[in-house]
């Protein structure tokens, strides 16, 4: 009966301590990777905004969107044109068709 209640406890603690972590962890290096080889940080750096926005912004705005992910990606993978500094400039798209290495960096952008 000792041993029930001790695996009991610690099977509770376990998805208590579970629960605080992320749903979608990220392979950060994978998704640095991706965006240099895409020259990303051109435009981009996770802080600061130079001629786009800072993932640090961008995670803001997006944050609490159901469909920020797939907005994400549709941005990454769409090209398109973009205001910057009063003028259109065409937006790259990033430099891979694996949807599973997009998602990560989508999901890597919006936990800055």
């Amino acid at each position: 009966m000792k041993l029930k209640k001790t695996l009991l406890l610690l099977s509770g603690s376990l998805c208590f301590a579970l629960a605080g972590t992320s749903v979608h962890a990220t392979d950060e290096a994978d998704a640095v990777k991706l965006m240099k080889d895409s020259e990303c940080g051109k435009c981009h750096d996770v802080k600061r905004n130079k001629k786009g926005k800072s993932y640090k912004k961008v995670a803001a705005e997006y944050k609490d969107k159901p469909d920020a992910v797939a907005q994400i990606i549709k941005h990454l993978t769409e090209p398109k044109e973009v205001e910057v500094d009063g003028e259109k400039v065409d937006h790259g798209t990033v430099k891979t068709r694996d949807a599973a290495r997009i998602k990560n960096l989508a999901e890597w952008i919006l936990s800055r």
